[in-house]
């Protein structure tokens, strides 16, 4: 399967919990080798798409495939990898125990020692899995994800309660994972490392999916940059009149300093430092973030 083939393919998939809509005719694809992080508010339906995708749900209108078959085929034929944060582990027997038993299920339990590295569980093999801290669980799971080198993985917040030193390693590993052509699928609350490590973001609202691309392209849905400077004399129905001002934020408090939210910087700054004598003082300019961008979005929807 090269590049260019769609693994996971999603068209006009609906779901509903009784009156409540999770999944509002969502149509997607993925293709090999993308990193994809889902993003969106709680509710947003996250978590019942993925379910959709590993088909512990069936849509009720649509249709989701994995690698061109049902969902259930790909899972069982050991070509997809999953990690969601209600897996439960087996407490009394040891990590080495119990990722063997699983790798041993598709015919890796030679490679258990290869996989425990990988997870960062080296030290921890002998230790039994009811003595885990939840950092500690929660790279258990992804090695039980990896298990099987899968060519695809659904990750749900996958680095939840892991250290700054064990989130980098898991996110090289992602990394050098996808520079071998699988594919990644992960769902995140933590946007700085979707803005860092997803090659792709999709975002969910309600259901629906409101925004698909490169954080840079999304971001460009929201063009506001906030300036942050001092001036003593300004008055903030002037401020207010600068050409792209958005909004005037705070006001002359905390020695003076000023907040604008402008849509055009050039012009707001050319104005404001125009004439020579503008009087501004210690000048910030703060750029559109993700998350301003996620929350801009949502508001859009109404939510």
């Amino acid at each position: 399967m090269t590049r260019d083939t769609a693994q996971v393919s999603i068209k006009d998939a609906a779901f509903s919990y009784g009156r409540l809509r999770a999944l509002a005719g969502v149509s997607l694809e993925v293709r090999a080798g993308e990193v994809v992080a889902l993003l969106g508010p709680n509710g947003a339906g996250k978590s019942t798409l993925t379910h959709v995708m590993l088909g512990l749900l069936t849509p009720q209108a649509g249709q989701v495939h994995l690698f061109g078959a049902r969902p259930q085929n790909a899972v069982a034929r050991g070509r997809v990898g999953v990690m969601l944060q209600d897996t439960g582990l087996m407490r009394y027997v040891s990590v080495r125990e119990l990722v063997g038993l699983v790798a041993a299920q598709y015919g890796r339990a030679a490679r258990t020692e290869d996989i425990l590295r990988d997870a960062g569980l080296a030290d921890l093999g002998s230790r039994r899995v009811g003595r885990l801290s939840g950092g500690q669980r929660q790279r258990v799971k992804f090695a039980l994800a990896i298990a099987g080198d899968p060519e695809l993985l659904f990750l749900d917040e996958p680095t939840a309660a892991l250290d700054v030193q064990s989130r980098h390693a898991f996110w090289q590993d992602i990394l050098d994972r996808a520079g071998r052509g699988r594919t990644i699928v992960f769902a995140t609350h933590y946007i700085e490392e979707a803005e860092e490590y997803a090659n792709r973001i999709i975002v969910l609202q309600e259901g629906k999916v409101v925004a698909d691309g490169p954080a840079r392209q999304i971001m460009t849905r929201v063009s506001d940059v906030t300036l942050r400077f001092g001036k003593q004399e300004a008055r903030e129905e002037d401020l207010a009149r600068l050409p792209g001002i958005v909004r005037v934020r705070n006001g002359p408090s905390e020695g003076g300093r000023w907040e604008l939210v402008t849509s055009d910087q050039d012009a707001t700054l050319d104005t404001l430092y125009g004439a020579g004598r503008s009087g501004v003082t210690g000048l910030e300019i703060s750029r559109t973030s993700l998350e301003d961008v996620l929350l801009a979005l949502t508001k859009e929807t109404g939510r």
